[in-house]
């Protein structure tokens, strides 16, 4: 273990598909161990390992707690636990806060992978939306990693690989079947090089965000010294958001530990603030069929004064009900053309 190469690799929608190419292209005696981080629904099937089985040599599982790294092995982070190294090259699961709405996430993964091995990680994103693994690419390559993102234009899901482009240095942007050859030659490269030693700043940031995914209690209280308060909420918990002061890319994390970036949270907001859309459209639609049966009744009960009122009231319901219905369809119609 003191030797090997570590490759962490990040991909979402598209992900199988790339993962099932990039593993058919490693062969029996690959030098290093990799480990994958895809997004998935808690619910998910549980099939990846046996796709990736399939598609390649090399032996494939899901981690379980513990597990001692091997070079020539793949581990994949299971549905709804986060997947982080801890020294001394073991594998920690944890259902820590959720990052970038998601568990399993990619960056805090690649931030473990950074600070406990440095200079022997190989980080690596492929085809996905939004920007999960930019900021844990940027820590690979800040203490002395190699970062490697697929060609955006060739990628199923192009924002993810070009995301981490606009705030890393990478070394290497391939086509997807490329990636795979350039991690053979990269890791024996990388075999027996020294870990780098992180500056101190950033590791203490480093292992203050790791300890917060690992559900370290005494870390979590360090998450002030992160950043700063700003005017938003954690659509997860609604407790305060902090601005974080390392800025690229921009993220927020609450005291809870939930963390976002800026493009994630917009979408967290947005997803939140059309369930609560819909729900006021329900709502007012319950109310307008209950007022037209309350009309009803008191119709049969002799009483057409409270009845014409009812009518008129739950029509009115039902109008303002039609009005946010045709305001909500237009948002979605014009955010669906952007």
């Amino acid at each position: 273990m003191a030797e090997t190469a570590i490759v962490v690799i990040g991909a979402s929608a598209g992900g199988v598909q790339a993962l099932r190419l990039l593993a058919s292209g490693l062969a029996t005696d690959f030098a290093g161990a990799v480990l994958i981080t895809l997004h998935v629904s808690p619910s998910s099937p549980r099939l990846l390992p046996e796709i990736l089985q399939v598609a390649g040599p090399l032996p494939v599982r899901y981690a379980r707690n513990g597990d001692k790294i091997e070079a020539g092995h793949i581990y994949i982070a299971p549905p709804d636990r986060h997947m982080l190294i801890e020294a001394p090259g073991r594998l920690m699961l944890s259902r820590g806060p959720k990052e970038n709405h998601a568990r399993p996430a990619i960056d805090p993964l690649f931030r473990s992978a950074a600070l406990t091995f440095g200079t022997r990680v190989v980080g690596v994103i492929l085809t996905g939306g939004l920007n999960d693994g930019a900021s844990g690419l940027r820590a690979v390559k800040f203490c002395g990693g190699i970062a490697i993102v697929q060609d955006p234009k060739e990628a199923e899901a192009p924002s993810m690989p070009a995301s981490a482009m606009q705030v890393v240095d990478v070394d290497y942007c391939l086509p997807l079947a490329e990636i795979a050859p350039m991690l053979t030659r990269v890791v024996m490269e990388m075999k027996g090089r020294p870990v780098h030693k992180v500056e101190r700043t950033m590791r203490k940031a480093l292992e203050i965000e790791t300890g917060i995914a690992a559900e370290d209690k005494s870390l979590r209280a360090g998450v002030i010294s992160l950043g700063d308060p700003s005017l938003f909420t954690c659509p997860e918990c609604h407790g305060t958001l902090l601005e974080l002061h390392d800025k690229m890319p921009l993220r927020y994390r609450c005291h809870t530990g939930h963390a976002f970036t800026a493009d994630s949270l917009l979408a967290a907001l947005r997803e939140y603030s059309e369930d609560a859309v819909w729900n006021s459209i329900r709502t007012l639609q319950e109310s307008a069929m209950l007022m037209q049966h309350m009309a009803s009744h008191a119709q049969r009960s002799g009483d057409p004064a409270v009845a014409d009122e009812l009518v008129h009231a739950a029509r009115a319901t039902q109008a303002r009900s039609d009005q946010i219905r045709n305001v909500q369809l237009e948002a979605e119609t014009i955010m669906g053309q952007k």
